[in-house]
């Protein structure tokens, strides 16, 4: 068996990865000392490329999917505390965020007034509000409250001028039969 050592190293740096060497054609491979005849082994087929190695993914890529079903995921399958597979302040910062986010919304689109952004935004900070549809409620039913008392001030302001202007015009109407009444009293006496 003649050694091919020289030959598999030239072609090994040629290709730039393994090999392997036709049997068939050991004598003609021998032969060849320089990378210039190596690359011309290469090309009659005399010196082939070892195919890749497959690593496949498959069985990774269907566990993968399995779980994001929510398969694979009991107590028995689980590491970490709860804490640390998923942090309360982690959580805590979505909520925030999607809360914080909702106000300002609501702020830029003159649904509520900077008074009552700041109130609710120190309300959310507070933890008040556990979602975003609790915080919605809130909104509504504070709104609601303020056009309640906007119409009832209305509607009390409204009374109260009416009253006024019926003393006004009690007391007018009082003048005008005094001025009246004054002079025919001293007509009579005269």
């Amino acid at each position: 068996m003649v050694s091919l050592k020289l030959q598999k190293r030239l072609a090994a740096s040629v290709l730039g990865c393994g090999l392997r060497i036709d049997p068939n054609e050991v004598s003609d491979v021998s032969m060849a000392n320089s990378r210039q005849n190596v690359r011309k082994l290469i090309k009659d087929g005399f010196i082939i490329r070892k195919p890749e190695k497959i690593h496949s993914r498959a069985r990774a890529r269907a566990a993968a999917e399995a779980k994001a079903k929510g398969r694979h995921t009991g107590y028995g399958k689980r590491r970490g505390t709860r804490e640390a597979r998923l942090p309360t302040k982690i959580l805590w910062i979505r909520r925030m965020r999607v809360l914080r986010r909702l106000l300002k919304k609501y702020r830029d689109s003159k649904k509520i007034d900077k008074h009552l952004y700041h109130e609710l935004y120190m309300k959310v900070k507070g933890n008040v509000y556990k979602n975003k549809r609790v915080l919605m409620e809130a909104i509504h039913k504070q709104k609601a409250e303020k056009i309640r008392e906007k119409n009832i001030a209305d509607q009390l302001e409204a009374r109260r001028s009416k009253n006024r202007a019926a003393r006004e015009r009690k007391a007018a109407r009082r003048e005008e039969r005094f001025a009246q009444g004054i002079p025919a009293t001293t007509d009579s006496k005269k």
